[in-house]
């Protein structure tokens, strides 16, 4: 026979029904709508409560119904059922014992109690934060072996009422769902069961704290390709201030999760929004490089013995054996690169170095133009990169 309560805010998750050879035992468990994730654990509050028959504590009277303290809890048999993945659990007692004792006058007892509990869950946080989660909660008998106690469920699945009563700020209730199974130990045979509460993390925090911010300091970045690039203080300020920008927001996402080895995806997006950004500081700086080249260099070319015949003033005239001699000094620029000496690689830094046999069978790079090879490269490729990392996540 099922007692019906009347708990305010709480959920019905569990029937369970207890058999032995003596006694029968009807357990009801209710769960209030709190539950919070902390470092591998989460921590709900739980009204427990459990009836059973004890022919022992028959009694005949008018009254059907004695109802009594916490004082009496200990002077009855009551079914030592643990919680097995519970790291800690306290029972309420203010303003007073949170405990309820009832007896029927044929011997059924209903027993509650509130709990708040600090469970294991082994969390996955590979996809963080796009991952979903199945926290279970374990309990059994913790002395009688199966064949002393026999659990099993009432009905084919749990049940949850209104789920808009869920207190959960960071998740999504997906759902519950229940295993049974048995646990060997060198005390016996004992049946665990097992509630999963599925979870489902939102993305709403992490999105305005580190995702948004990202993209944007990446699209900062890009500024500087549109920027002259002889404007050398204005970039160089604008890449270290994206970069330290970038460091910050990662040291700020991590702190968001617990210390765990491996990448997971916001570490994982966070790496690749840094290497933009450093990617493009280092754009400038190789662009800066290459258009500090030496210019061509100019020298003083000798022209000497010159007609006297020519009309032109001669700017230095000596006299040698009765002919007229002059020297005159004109300049001639000579290009180091068609010389050989910087144009051995597929960059070049004049004009000039863009013919000539060196470039047979090689891939001209006009290292002048970077800036505007980074306009397209840059947004397309974070562009791919953002297509390829959304999809795989949540929908893969």
């Amino acid at each position: 026979m099922e007692i019906p309560l009347k708990v305010f805010n709480t959920i019905s998750v569990t029937y369970i029904l207890f058999t032995s050879q003596k006694r029968s035992y009807d357990f009801l468990l209710l769960i209030v709508p709190n539950c919070l994730y902390l470092s591998h654990e989460y921590q709900i509050d739980i009204f427990f409560a459990q009836t059973w028959t004890d022919s022992r504590l028959r009694f005949n009277s008018t009254m059907k119904i004695l109802t009594l303290n916490s004082n009496m809890v200990g002077l009855i048999w009551i079914p030592d059922t643990i919680f097995r993945n519970s790291k800690t659990a306290e029972a309420h007692w203010i303003t007073t014992p949170n405990q309820l004792l009832r007896i029927w006058n044929d011997g059924k007892i209903l027993y509650t109690l509130r709990l708040t509990i600090n469970a294991e869950c082994q969390l996955q946080l590979h996809n963080f934060p796009m991952d979903e989660h199945s926290c279970p909660l374990i309990f059994s008998s913790y002395g009688y072996p199966m064949d002393e106690m026999t659990y099993r469920w009432r009905k084919n699945s749990v049940e949850t009422s209104n789920q808009k009563s869920w207190r959960l700020y960071q998740f999504d209730f997906m759902g519950l769902r229940n295993t049974t199974e048995i646990v060997s130990t060198s005390a016996g045979d004992y049946i665990v069961m097992t509630v999963y509460f599925d979870l489902s993390r939102r993305m709403g925090y992490f999105t305005i704290q580190t995702y948004i911010p990202c993209i944007l300091t990446v699209v900062l970045s890009w500024v500087s390709f549109w920027i002259k690039k002889d404007a050398t203080p204005a970039r160089t300020a604008l890449g270290i201030t994206t970069v330290l920008t970038m460091t910050t927001l990662s040291t700020i996402a991590r702190k968001s999760l617990p210390r765990v080895s491996y990448v997971t995806a916001m570490d994982l997006f966070v790496t690749v929004c840094f290497l933009f950004v450093f990617a493009a500081l280092m754009e400038y700086a190789a662009l800066n490089y290459y258009s500090s080249c030496k210019k061509p260099r100019c020298k003083k070319k000798k022209k000497s013995n010159y007609s006297v015949l020519d009309i032109r003033p001669p700017p230095t005239v000596i006299t040698l054996n009765n002919s007229l001699y002059w020297q005159e000094f004109e300049e001639a620029c000579v290009y180091e690169c068609l010389d050989g000496k910087d144009c051995q690689s597929f960059f070049c830094c004049y004009d000039e170095c863009k013919s000539g046999s060196w470039r047979r069978g090689r891939i001209h790079i006009d290292l002048l133009e970077l800036d505007s090879y980074s306009r397209v490269f840059f947004p397309t490729s974070f562009l791919l990169f953002n297509l390829v990392y959304w999809v795989g996540y949540l929908y893969l």
